[in-house]
């Protein structure tokens, strides 16, 4: 869009800009500045458009983007180009992810490039490495506490090793995820330090304060994330002598984004390891990038600007690359976090479906999908451009982030039905075979998160301990059933390490000083690579389950309608224990594909008259692709076999 003032403000600061970016061929560059100006310079100056050095700031930023540019390999900057052409890439059917711990997968990243054998045979074509920057031995937060942006932590390699992990994996066709942390650093950061001996300019990095009086203030409307472990958001620094805002640890510091060199920062760093080869960057914490006085501190609209004015520069140095949201927060603020547009994500164009995994959980624990239709229903609309990364287990707990409004819909007491799932899957209702640890408990409010490892959540670690050969199968059916449902719901679905050769909890991070307050590293396992070779052996817990979710992922690969163009028709079924939704490929409308199903441990049944009604005409025709069988009907019904799922097409 051409719009005066931007561009007169364009033209002085091209002028302005350092003989070494302003004197070299940068045609590619120049076209997308342009493109993209008018939204930049509105952006910030929403942000920052009262403070007197705005334009100063304005020619920094721009310089950013040209020096980010001017590096940017010409491997990467043709990606770019191709991707350009084809915008819609990233909705294609044919993507499927795995998120791993680097050094609990394969020691380090040299020994990652190693093993991506092992991804590929399973069908794996996008690799998330979870963080593994520079962080405090002790402090680390998982890797999310980081001392060094722009370094790799020594045990797991080099940037050097980045780059060639991210070389063979485009040998492969296959994408890398890298995160970046963007709320937050750690207390040993650079800028931190500086900040501690009393250097106003890194000081204003963060949220300082000499007294509580500010803090307080804060603290009387924002939540806390870490009750037991890390009460209140503001911690006392003794060598500085002032109080800093400290959201999720105390060794966490919170950027602070009204300072636009913060931002500048910030988008230096995102195009530095989008330049080491990062297809997809994963943008750590956004919810919490805007704080202000009198509210949560949580998905203000200013942190969606943030974000907006991160893209565009994005855009404008590496387009080919793309965001993912890491905001898990209520099922209607999540699409916020795809922008406004309504066919560009102007933010990110990726977002976790939280509320989907909830609600498979949910689920799982009651044997029916009561809860899971009205939350799939509900679920907010997103973006043409945008997609979900749909998920069964990730390195973190499992909240239960539900719509209250959906919960009593469902016919259940909100809070009653959380303490429910609690007990359910920390093993302490009858009945129950699950094997998980409440997480961040709060005494005040009875409210707490999940962990533990898919397989012992599922039942398959106690049934193995009885030897209780029907709860083995049961188990390995929910596992399946689960996947089914995130590789074909729409959206690119997100595989965690381990779960494809069922790894059960791991009890010894309780040896590790620094960890053991954490149970989500009972999740967090070494992969066992001695089970995993079982997975070549028939009959076994590893064979039975990998080599199911490797043939599952291979037909997704070749089915049109599971490409993410909106074309999801959930299915009203008068069965509680049966969710059914149809896939329809949008450039040939006759191409449908019908999943159905059942998270009850008893087979089903489902009356044809209700697939007539939505125009699959020959039920007794459909083939279930997964199983290559044909559905035989009998008394104008089909049967839909305990925890299972069918792909079925005419």
């Amino acid at each position: 869009m051409y719009e005066q003032a931007s561009h007169s403000l364009l033209n002085e600061i091209l002028i302005e800009l350092k003989p070494e970016i302003g004197n070299l061929r940068l045609r590619h560059f120049y076209m997308r500045l342009g493109a993209n100006f008018y939204s930049i310079h509105s952006l910030f100056k929403l942000l920052y458009g009262e403070r007197a050095d705005f334009k100063e700031q304005m020619v920094c930023l721009v310089e950013t983007l040209a020096a980010r540019y001017i590096e940017r390999p010409s491997h990467l900057r043709n990606s770019d180009l191709a991707r350009e052409k084809n915008y819609n890439w990233f909705l294609s059917q044919k993507w499927v992810g795995m998120a791993l711990y680097c050094d609990r997968f394969a020691g380090d990243l040299q020994g990652l490039r190693e093993k991506l054998g092992y991804l590929q045979e399973l069908g794996i074509n996008l690799l998330h490495v979870m963080p593994i920057l520079d962080c405090p031995a002790q402090h680390s937060d998982g890797g999310y506490a980081v001392r060094d942006f722009c370094r790799v932590d020594e045990r797991f390699g080099t940037v050097d090793d980045v780059e060639a992990l991210a070389l063979s994996l485009k040998r492969r066709d296959m994408l890398l995820a890298l995160d970046v942390v963007v709320n937050h650093t750690s207390n040993e950061h650079e800028w931190a330090r500086r900040a501690r001996l009393g250097d106003k300019k890194y000081q204003d990095y963060f949220y300082v304060f000499e007294n509580r009086e500010i803090p307080d203030i804060y603290e009387e409307s924002m939540p806390e994330i870490f009750p037991e472990t890390a009460p209140g958001n503001f911690t006392w620094d003794e060598e500085m002598g002032r109080w800093v805002m400290t959201v999720f640890n105390h060794y966490q510091w919170d950027l602070n984004y009204h300072n636009p060199a913060v931002l500048i920062e910030m988008i230096d760093i995102i195009l530095f390891w989008a330049n080491k080869g990062a297809d997809i960057l994963r943008l750590d914490a956004v919810a919490f990038l805007w704080k202000k006085m009198g509210t949560a501190c949580q998905n203000e609209r200013e942190a969606h600007l943030v974000l907006q004015l991160m893209k565009d520069c994005c855009q404008v140095t590496a387009p080919g690359v793309l965001f993912i949201a890491e905001a898990i927060v209520a099922p209607g603020e999540i699409s916020k976090y795809f922008g406004e547009d309504a066919i560009i994500a102007k933010e990110c164009e990726i977002a976790y479906n939280a509320s989907l995994m909830a609600l498979l959980w949910d689920a799982v624990a009651t044997k029916n999908t009561r809860l899971l239709r009205w939350g799939v229903k509900n679920l907010p609309d997103k973006l043409a451009r945008a997609t979900w990364l749909n998920y069964v287990r990730c390195h973190d707990d499992i909240g239960l982030g539900f719509d209250d409004n959906d919960v009593r819909q469902a016919g259940y007491d909100p809070f009653l039905h959380r303490r429910f799932l609690v007990e359910y899957f920390t093993g302490k209702y009858p009945t129950s075979p699950a094997r998980g640890m409440p997480f961040a408990e709060n005494l005040k409010t009875g409210d707490a998160r999940i962990s533990g490892s898919l397989a012992s959540l599922v039942g398959l670690e106690s049934a193995l301990e009885r030897n209780d050969a029907d709860g083995i199968d049961a188990a390995i059916r929910t596992i399946l059933l689960l996947h089914s449902v995130i590789l074909s719901f729409g959206g690119i679905p997100l595989l965690y390490y381990g779960d494809a050769i069922g790894t059960l909890n791991n009890l010894e991070y309780l040896a590790d000083p620094a960890r053991r307050d954490d149970n989500r590293w009972l999740h967090r396992s070494h992969f066992d690579w001695n089970k995993a070779e079982r997975r070549r052996q028939s009959g076994t817990v590893e064979q039975r389950i990998f080599s199911a979710l490797k043939k599952m992922i291979a037909i997704r690969k070749e089915l049109d309608a599971f490409a993410d163009f909106d074309s999801r028709q959930l299915i009203q079924v008068d069965n509680e224990s049966l969710l059914v939704y149809a896939r329809t490929d949008p450039q040939n409308i006759r191409n449908r594909i019908l999943v159905i199903c059942n998270f009850n441990i008893e087979a089903q049944v489902l009356p044809v008259i209700t697939l007539r009604t939505h125009g699959f005409f020959q039920p007794d025709g459909l083939r279930d692709v997964c199983s290559g069988n044909h559905i035989a009907v009998e008394d104008e019904t089909i049967n839909i076999p305990a925890l299972s799922a069918l792909w079925l097409v005419e």
